[in-house]
């Protein structure tokens, strides 16, 4: 836990960070990828500590924090003293608690809202406390105003009411149908955003990923991986092992299967096996599964032993003192732009560049992370790949008119992923030129580390700009 504290201030930030703080930056009832609640955490921690990634990732550990103090709440509820330290401990052992503490992503208010909706409705089912229905629809509704992997917790709610015979009775309650009524409304920011907006989040988050569908068997063993990964290997295959002697012990024949213990497996297995079972033909992405752990490790920690605990301790501080070597040295390069590393460097170099050119506006074209991270850095607009008539997720939604730009001149910057590429910048101008009467590359913007080059982006003086014809909008 105190490596993860240290890096709050030591790591810097990734795209991820500064996106859901470009977010926090314009608010709105929902965004394009995402709903609001991560929104909301970026912009509370940087209106409190200033627009810095260390505000943003403080934001995201006091966060993480509250949600560890509710699973340890939740877990006294099926545990003795002894085993729920032991799910605590497991779940502080793992991979996923340091990325959430560390990468802003919309699965860190998720979780916290998560663990109090499970908190909230076990005050219903095993405590006979029925207006606490009422809680339980709202910290969903919060659950599901963070992110739509949320529905998973209504649909394990009526699972497990379903398959409870004692329990089967609340379905026709009116607290049940009260609890409803105040999920609808407390989603409702999220549903009246999407109507305003031609349901372009719920078409993004649905129709759209479905068209990506392709079979890919390796997919699976990539899932496994990356699951194995932030949970470390001992945790992930003895919730594998144990579902398997579940599936043994209980068939299909759920009605036999104890009551408290049917309450965890319906908050875990559907998102567990529901993901692996389309793993398959699309790409399941490692936080995806996040939310379905918290009931499954409360769950395994029953059967697991000293032995393999040890053992997940081990491989837990092995990976977690690589993982700092690789933070505070970075002797392994990320190919990739979702890495921490030269981002400062960028700001300070991107500043100086404006200042040659003041009047100029600046824009990436990979994807949404140049620009946001610059974004955070500069304190202004930096635009992304509209300004050459691509989509461009949530830099779509924010009320710009490309219009206004007309005939300005732009500065134009590029993230290299491999810093060894050769890569051919008459290219780049080729892209550019439908949208600008010239383009002029600039030196390119180099970041050491050590004495080594770990980060490179081209950069180029766009003269005249020419909007596409039309906005596009996805």
């Amino acid at each position: 836990m105190a490596l993860r504290v240290a890096f709050i201030w030591l790591m810097g930030p990734m795209p991820q960070d500064a996106y859901y703080y470009f977010y926090g930056q314009h608010p709105a009832l929902s965004y394009f990828d995402h709903p609001p609640g991560v929104a909301v955490l970026t912009r509370t921690f940087s209106e409190i500590f200033g627009a810095h990634s260390y505000a943003i990732k403080l934001g995201d550990t006091i966060v993480t924090l509250l949600m560890t103090g509710c699973f340890y709440l939740l877990a006294q509820k099926f545990l003795s003293s002894h085993k729920t330290w032991k799910a605590l401990l497991l779940l502080l052992s793992t991979l996923m608690v340091t990325i959430l503490s560390l990468v802003t992503t919309p699965d860190v208010p998720l979780m916290l809202w998560w663990a109090v909706s499970l908190l909230c409705l076990h005050k219903t089912i095993f405590e006979g406390r029925r207006h606490w229905w009422i809680w339980t629809g709202i910290a969903m509704g919060l659950a599901f105003d963070s992110k739509y992997t949320a529905i998973f917790l209504p649909a394990g709610t009526v699972l497990f009411l379903l398959l409870s015979a004692r329990n089967r009775k609340w379905l026709t309650s009116p607290w049940f149908l009260l609890s409803i009524v105040c999920f609808v409304i407390t989603i409702s920011p999220v549903i009246i955003w999407n109507v305003n907006n031609g349901f372009a989040s719920f078409k993004f988050q649905s129709s759209e990923r479905a068209g990506d569908i392709e079979l890919n068997w390796l997919d699976v063993l990539g899932v496994v991986g990356h699951q194995a990964a932030i949970l470390i290997p001992v945790l992930f295959f003895a919730l594998c092992y144990f579902i398997w002697k579940a599936i043994r012990r209980y068939g299909w024949k759920w009605g036999r299967v104890p009551e408290k213990e049917l309450w965890l497996l319906c908050f875990f297995l559907p998102v567990f096996i529901g993901f692996f079972l389309i793993s398959p033909v699309y790409w399941v992405k490692l936080n995806w599964m996040m939310p379905g752990y918290i009931t499954g490790i409360i769950w395994v920690s029953v059967w697991l032993g000293r032995r393999w605990m040890r053992w997940q301790y081990i491989i837990s501080l092995v990976v977690h003192l690589a993982l700092a070597v690789e933070i505070l040295f970075y002797p392994v390069p990320v190919k990739s732009d979702d890495t921490w590393a030269g981002w400062p460097g960028l700001g300070k170099a991107v500043q100086q560049l404006h200042a040659t050119y003041p009047d100029d506006f600046i824009f990436s074209a990979d994807d949404y992370k140049t620009s946001a991270i610059l974004n955070l850095y500069m304190g202004q607009m930096v635009y992304s790949q509209n300004i050459i008539g691509k989509r461009a997720l949530e830099f779509d939604y924010v009320g710009t008119d490309l219009q206004t730009l007309k005939g300005r001149n732009a500065i134009f910057i590029n993230s290299l992923t491999d810093v060894k590429d050769d890569v051919d910048e008459q290219a780049f101008v080729k892209d550019l030129l439908p949208y600008f009467s010239s383009v002029t590359p600039l030196p390119p913007i180099v970041v050491m580390h050590n004495g080594k080059l770990v980060r490179k982006w081209l950069a180029f003086r766009c003269m005249n700009y020419k909007p596409p014809v039309e906005q596009r909008l996805p």
